[in-house]
């Protein structure tokens, strides 16, 4: 499957003249969801998944959502079971994990219209999460190695350790990274917005000052090289002055930790995973931590709705080893709430939703029928 610099799908799946057919009830599916709401990305996601099925089905004769019943979903659920890619190896739990979450939507949405009188997919029974050993983060050590590897002489090599600089000191999401603008960026004040986060929520965090300076360094000497178009406001360009892609850049920041000969392994989420470890090490109590990641509520944690910026920055400061802060000061938590140190339970909590945002980012990055 194949996509244009936009969001819009090349490959035709089914018949698109079937005004009855598979594909159109998927488009009908993706108006319903773009009235709920949901994001361009969120769509995206959904109909690309869909249109696998769409393609799968379509090849043995299944091509009205009336020919959908449960034996069919079963079919295709054995038939991810058993794909392998060009490399000979198998779709992970969490590929396709995500390749049959969108179709439940999909044929519970269509159950509900009234167009199936019942949802094959009720009782689809996703394969079980693998428990795994924690992902392995890097040390602050090992977090200078890779950033060295940068060859800041070159307007690329300085992009990429300017978007590194950045990572670490935010921990923010691939997608949110490929999104900045410019203008999300307030170096006077020391902090970045984050626009339509996971879940379609803004926040504000801070970053750190050697991270700022990185960026101000690619501001000035990289990207007026790697821009072509003057009104784009996109942070950080490709060679080509295009936006980049969030599996791009998880493939970009992977291979600098595996020139690292560091025997760790992983892209973007690697430094998320490694802010919020280091953070957590380093003393900051988990309630500022989930404001940094913007993650919603954790069952063994009370969360908090509003976190000051000056006290989320003071955080950041005295807990992040590339903060450059020399005050080692006990941070303040707002006013009402009581020190609340960070239980085992609670850390384990957290680092286990990071481990489950890496299974859905590599489900992300599979495809099929390329």
């Amino acid at each position: 499957m194949r996509k244009d610099g936009g969001k819009r799908f090349i490959k035709p799946v089914g018949n698109p003249n079937d005004a009855r057919g598979l594909y159109a009830a998927m488009r009908r599916y993706l108006e319903h969801l773009a009235v709920k709401g949901y994001t361009e990305q969120g769509r995206w996601g959904a109909e690309r998944y869909i249109r696998d099925f769409i393609d799968w089905a379509d090849a043995r004769s299944v091509t009205h959502p009336q020919h959908v019943t449960r034996s069919v979903l079963e079919r295709y659920q054995r038939w991810l079971h058993h794909y392998r890619k060009k490399d000979g190896a198998p779709l992970s739990i969490a590929s396709q994990r995500s390749k049959l979450v969108p179709l439940r939507g999909f044929f519970k949405w269509l159950t509900r219209s009234g167009e199936l009188e019942a949802n094959p997919a009720s009782e689809m029974e996703l394969p079980r999460r693998m428990r795994r050993l924690p992902a392995s983060v890097l040390t602050a050590d090992e977090v200078e190695r890779v950033l060295a590897l940068a060859d800041t002489a070159s307007p690329i090599g300085l992009r990429d350790r300017a978007m590194m600089e950045v990572l670490y000191s935010t921990g923010m999401r691939r997608m949110e990274l490929a999104r900045l603008a410019q203008t999300d960026i307030d170096f006077e004040r020391a902090v970045v917005l984050i626009r339509q986060g996971k879940g379609n929520k803004d926040r504000l965090i801070p970053i750190g000052s050697r991270a700022l300076s990185w960026v101000r360094h690619y501001l000035d000497q990289a990207r007026p090289q790697l821009a072509w178009n003057a009104q784009d406001n996109i942070l950080f360009l490709g060679l080509y002055g295009e936006s980049l892609s969030a599996t791009w850049l998880s493939t970009t920041i992977a291979q600098y930790v595996e020139r690292a000969k560091l025997g760790k392994h992983g892209g973007c989420h690697l430094f998320r995973h490694t802010m919020a470890t280091l953070m957590l090490e380093g003393g900051a109590d988990i309630r500022f931590i989930q404001a940094m990641l913007g993650h919603a509520e954790l069952s063994t944690t009370q969360i908090y709705t509003q976190v000051a910026i000056r006290q989320l920055q003071q955080v950041h400061a005295t807990t992040h080893p590339g903060a450059c802060s020399r005050v080692r000061a006990v941070p303040t938590l707002p006013d009402g709430l009581d020190p609340q140190p960070a239980s085992e339970n609670a850390a384990e909590a957290l680092l286990a939703a990071l481990d489950a945002e890496a299974d859905e980012a590599d489900g992300d990055d599979s495809s099929l029928l390329h």
